[in-house]
């Protein structure tokens, strides 16, 4: 799939179901951050990174983006680029500069931790702020594992976004104040940054459906927002199917080539997602948690989620509670 360049327009309920749905994965666990002073000739070859989104910031010069099988792309200063899904790629003053790996420079990337490289020769300098930006994978959602390989958002369209700007500014300052905190400050600092650049994407996708397949699928995109939304309804495949107008045979075929997994298990995992925030993120008793999720049964709920996460909804708690 190409990099997707985004173009703004005007937020709708649906957008913002969508956004919900986009968004769920997006609890950031930790954050490597750097700021890079790269001198021409240069280029560095980034692995993929799964359960990591890496967001690059132009603060100053250019830089190209290069990946397998996708065109290159030039990043002018105030440019900002993210990798949704950790897709490797290469960043260079040209595109096709061959790149020393990422592990040879920094071979130690642990969230919670901030580094300042400089590389390259003595030519033009292009300064950028990086970040990985790591989440849970395993409760990445279907429509976020379907984004483009990239999203770039020119400078014009982070300017549009002051809150996006400003942040970022704030970030990529070398000298950025630091005190107790700083490290969770951080971490919500780029959570914002990253939910604040997909926010434009999603007018795109509402605007241009054809760029996302997903979205395409009329059917299918309206299921994703009702599993987004009304988990806790006593869905069946049936049902699902009637609501968007489909048959059941027709639309778990069709659900499963765009979203990637059966309808089944993309509900199973919106229910368990919202289980798990209920357990470790509110005082809700536990034996109100099945029905809020869409469970009758409280001992078909614990196995799910024992099945779903490895520990009983108990254990869950308790492992939250510790972590507090």
């Amino acid at each position: 799939m190409d990099t997707v360049r985004t173009e703004t327009g005007n937020d709708d309920r649906h957008d913002d179901d969508l956004l919900s749905e986009l968004l769920q994965p997006l609890r950031l666990t930790g954050v490597f951050d750097s700021r890079w002073h790269a001198r021409a000739p240069w280029a560095i070859e980034g692995d993929a990174e799964p359960g990591c989104a890496i967001l690059h910031y132009i603060v100053q010069g250019t830089c190209w983006i290069t990946a397998e099988d996708q065109p290159p792309h030039e990043l002018h200063a105030g440019d900002l680029a993210v990798f949704p899904t950790g897709t490797a790629h290469r960043l260079s003053d040209r595109p096709d500069r061959q790149g020393v790996p990422l592990k040879a420079v920094l071979p130690e990337r642990q969230p919670g931790t901030s580094s300042e490289i400089r590389i390259g020769g003595t030519g033009p300098e292009s300064r950028l702020l990086c970040a990985g930006l790591h989440y849970d994978a395993s409760a990445a959602t279907g429509l976020y594992k379907a984004l483009p390989w990239a999203l770039v958002l020119d400078g014009s369209q982070v300017r549009r976004e002051p809150l996006l700007r400003d942040t970022l500014r704030l970030l990529a300052t070398p000298d950025r104040p630091l005190g107790p905190g700083d490290r969770l400050i951080t971490l919500r600092a780029f959570e914002m940054a990253l939910v604040l650049a997909l926010r434009p994407l999603l007018r795109e996708f509402a605007e241009n459906p054809a760029s996302l397949p997903v979205l395409r699928h009329p059917g299918v995109s309206r299921a994703l927002v009702m599993i987004a939304t009304r988990y806790a309804e006593p869905w069946t495949i049936e049902s699902l199917a009637r609501e968007v107008g489909m048959s059941r045979s027709a639309f778990t075929a069709a659900f499963r080539a765009l979203v990637g997994e059966a309808p089944a298990r993309h509900l199973t995992g919106r229910r368990m997602q919202e289980a798990a925030r209920l357990l470790g993120e509110t005082s809700l008793p536990q034996s109100a948690v099945p029905q809020r999720v869409g469970y009758q049964s409280a001992v078909g709920f614990h196995l799910a989620f024992r099945k779903w996460f490895g520990v009983t909804p108990g254990e869950y708690r308790a492992g939250a509670a510790s972590a507090a």
